[in-house]
Parts: structure tokens; C-alpha cells; sequence
């Protein structure tokens, strides 16, 4: 089987046909996909993962990384936008080692106060990210989301998507949302049992149609699993 490798660039870098070829993918999977909708989030971002299978896109993640205030001091946030690995990487490591790597190098450019993922997602998979590789993160199954971090979570959600955000759900619902399609959007009972899985079907109950749960984790090494340790890689890698 041929490794999948990754490489983290930056939007302005990008080639025509890098670009072309993310789209294809995103609606390869995703109904709802619009070449002006794709190319108003990818411009809003700043740095792209992206993942390929020998030549083929296999898979990528755009990232807007920024600073904001919170109660009167610095925080850098890295935000997510349109991501999605394809079946045939699903397993693979390619997608973690590439995001974890691709925040590491990049808090070097935003050093200042506490570091943190803004997620947004309509997926299980996405957000069963979460308890693989951080500690802590919110919303979360059995543990009640601290005081503090839910006003800094609705105030991000709020700076970012305004409107779209609804403060007492988590959720936000974009005016033209994108759904993932056929068999990816159904949950097994064997997934239902996970009960990350049950939660975030329970919190997000309008994921199938696009609806994004808003979630918030601290980026540093201490926050980190093991397995989100293992991941950690300053340079080009391949899983």
C-alpha cells in the first residue's frame, strides 16, 4: 500500500490546479458544494494541510490562524474550515500528523496567550478527533463545559459567524450549508455506542444537515494524549 504523506502551505501558495483539485474532492463527498462557496472559505484562511496518496489529494484541511482578546488579554486561535479525508485514508495518520505538526509550526507566528482550536463540525468523525488526541475539549461527553471556556467559545463563535450562531445550541447553521452524502452521513449502532459518538449526535441532532456543533480545545503539549504525542512531527511526514 503506498504511504500517504502530507505538507502544510500556505494559501497564497497554492497552485490553480492544488486548488481545482480540493474542490473536486470536497464535492466528491459533500452535496451542497459550490465553486463560490468553496472559494469564500478558502480565501478567509490562511494555511492549508494537505494530504496525498502517491500524485492523488487524498485528503485536506484549511486553517485560518488569528489573534483575538479574551477578558483583556491575548489568545491565538486557530480556526477550521472545509476538511475532509477520503475513505481509502480513512486509518492512516496522515490527516493528525499533518494538523498537529501544521499548529505546532504555526504558534511560532502567533505566540501570544493561550493557544486554541475553534472547531466547527458536522461530522462524527471529525469530532471523534477530539478525544483521540487531546485531553480536554468542549462540549464534551460526562463532563460539563467550564464557565470560563463557554464565554470564550461563544464569544469566538460569535466574533467569526455572528448571526449564524446560535449561543444557546452551539451550533451554527450556515445559509447554504454542506452535507456529507450518501453513506457517509448515516451513524451503525456500533458507532452510537462509542458515547463520544452519542453525544455529539445528541448536541448536533441537525448534523445530517449540515448543522456545525462549536468546539473549543487548548492547543499545547499538556493537553495532548498519548496517541496525540505520537503524532507530533516538525517535518514533511507519511503514515
Amino acid at each position: 500500500m503506498s504511504a500517504n504523506t502530507f505538507a502544510i502551505v500556505a494559501r497564497e501558495e497554492l497552485t490553480p490546479a492544488q486548488t481545482e483539485e480540493m474542490l473536486q474532492l470536497l464535492a466528491l463527498y459533500f452535496d451542497g458544494v459550490t465553486q463560490a462557496q468553496f472559494t469564500r472559505d478558502l480565501v478567509e484562511k490562511n494555511w492549508i494541510v494537505l494530504i496525498r496518496r502517491e500524485t492523488r489529494l487524498v485528503g485536506f484541511s484549511t486553517l485560518l490562524v488569528y489573534e483575538s482578546s479574551f477578558d483583556g488579554e491575548p489568545v491565538s486561535v486557530v480556526c477550521s474550515g472545509d476538511t475532509i479525508v477520503a475513505p481509502e485514508a480513512w486509518g492512516t495518520t496522515a490527516l493528525a500528523r499533518g494538523w498537529i505538526t501544521a499548529v505546532n509550526q504555526l504558534r511560532k507566528r502567533f505566540p501570544r496567550g493561550k493557544y486554541y482550536w475553534l472547531l466547527l463540525t458536522s461530522g462524527f468523525r471529525t469530532y471523534r478527533f477530539l478525544p483521540v488526541f487531546w485531553r480536554e475539549f468542549f462540549p464534551r461527553y460526562g463532563i460539563p463545559t467550564p464557565p470560563g471556556i463557554k464565554r470564550l467559545q461563544e464569544q469566538l463563535a460569535m466574533e467569526r459567524f455572528a448571526e449564524q450562531y446560535n449561543v444557546s445550541s452551539g451550533i451554527v447553521r450556515f445559509r447554504h450549508p454542506q452535507q456529507l452524502n450518501g453513506e457517509l452521513k448515516k451513524i451503525s449502532a456500533e458507532r452510537i455506542a462509542d458515547p463520544h459518538v452519542a453525544f455529539f449526535v445528541a448536541h448536533n441532532p441537525g448534523h445530517g444537515q449540515g448543522d456545525e456543533l462549536v468546539c473549543l480545545t487548548e492547543l499545547c503539549l499538556e493537553n495532548l494524549t498519548a496517541a496525540g504525542r505520537r503524532m507530533i512531527n516538525p517535518q514533511r511526514g507519511e503514515s
